[in-house]
């Protein structure tokens, strides 16, 4: 049955939500994209007429198509090269979604993308539902074809694999832009001690270069090993020049809500470094530099304001 104007006008309307939905199941905003494209065919190939509740059939499609992909990529995730994180967002993408409470930025975090990981599908799917979208349980249990009771009980068990990680210290742009400067100042000084006193002491640092950007396959671990890697990586050198092919110019900016220095080259977004800051200092450094994982960074720096850089690398 071929859809009217409106019945477009209507999934378009949201399409954002869908997206913002698939993004914190899958941790990838080009496989979110391609859930929501494939929930709009269900909805053009359906009796539209006859869906009493469009928002509740379509968030139930994009939702299964989603748990059907996440069971494929814990297989394809034990092939992966090197570490794995999820896809960044910079600041003011609308893929981030509602944002209104605390526990809806939490559940975009890149920490909390992170811990869910930990998660089995279903409860990835409760979590997100319920943290994020304030879903009730009698809705979840439709979305899922579980009980309410079953609903409960697996947020409970989700919400203590998530509560592993630490308390995030939420901060506005003016703050994370400081606290970007203070890092990058330490990073580029040469020294150890300025970024060792910004770290907690079980700092954790990782990267993900996908096999096609160099990065090590383990984390750095502990404050004095994590600041003397960024010691070395901030280090100029011709050699580091060669192989980044230039010099990347460095901002300060957010991805995920956190603090994060995105570094640029001829308009093209090659890395993303998150900065995960607590009361007591910088928990967790995670550096996203695979080039699949940043089309969508750059495309939006393209559409921003980002004035000039801080720093410029190497």
């Amino acid at each position: 049955m071929a859809l009217t104007a409106d019945d477009v006008e209507r999934f378009e309307a949201f399409r954002p939500r869908l997206e913002a939905l698939a993004y914190r199941l899958l941790g990838s905003a080009a496989e979110a994209e391609d859930a929501a494209q494939e929930t709009f065919l269900r909805w053009q190939a359906a009796d539209v007429d006859r869906i009493e509740v469009p928002e509740a059939w379509l968030t139930k499609v994009v939702t299964n198509l989603c748990l059907n992909q996440l069971a494929s990529a814990r297989a394809r995730r034990e092939t992966y090269v090197g570490q794995w994180l999820p896809e960044p967002l910079l600041g003011g993408d609308p893929m981030l979604g509602p944002a209104e409470t605390a526990e809806q930025r939490e559940s975009v975090s890149y920490a909390v993308l992170t811990l869910m990981e930990r998660l089995s599908p279903g409860e990835r799917a409760v979590y997100v539902l319920r943290e994020a979208f304030a879903y009730s349980h009698r809705e979840i249990a439709a979305i899922l074809d579980i009980t309410e009771a079953a609903s409960q009980q697996i947020l409970h068990r989700a919400r203590k694999h998530v509560a592993g990680g630490r308390a995030r210290t939420m901060i506005d742009e003016a703050a994370a832009r400081r606290i970007v400067e203070e890092f990058l100042t330490a990073a580029a000084s040469g020294r150890t001690e300025p970024l060792v006193r910004l770290l907690v002491e079980d700092v954790v640092s990782v990267a993900d270069g996908g096999g096609k950007v160099p990065a090590r396959a383990k984390a750095f671990q502990g404050a004095l090993a994590v600041a003397r890697f960024l010691r070395g990586l901030f280090k100029p050198g011709e050699a580091k020049r060669a192989i980044a092919g230039g010099s990347p110019e460095l901002h300060a900016w957010t991805a995920n809500g956190d603090p994060a220095v995105v570094a640029v080259m001829d308009g093209r977004v090659v890395g993303v470094l998150s900065l995960e800051v607590t009361a007591e200092g910088i928990a967790a450094i995670r550096n996203q530099v695979n080039p699949d994982k940043l089309e969508r960074a750059t495309a939006r720096w393209a559409a921003v304001d980002h004035g000039d850089p801080l720093f410029t690398i190497f």
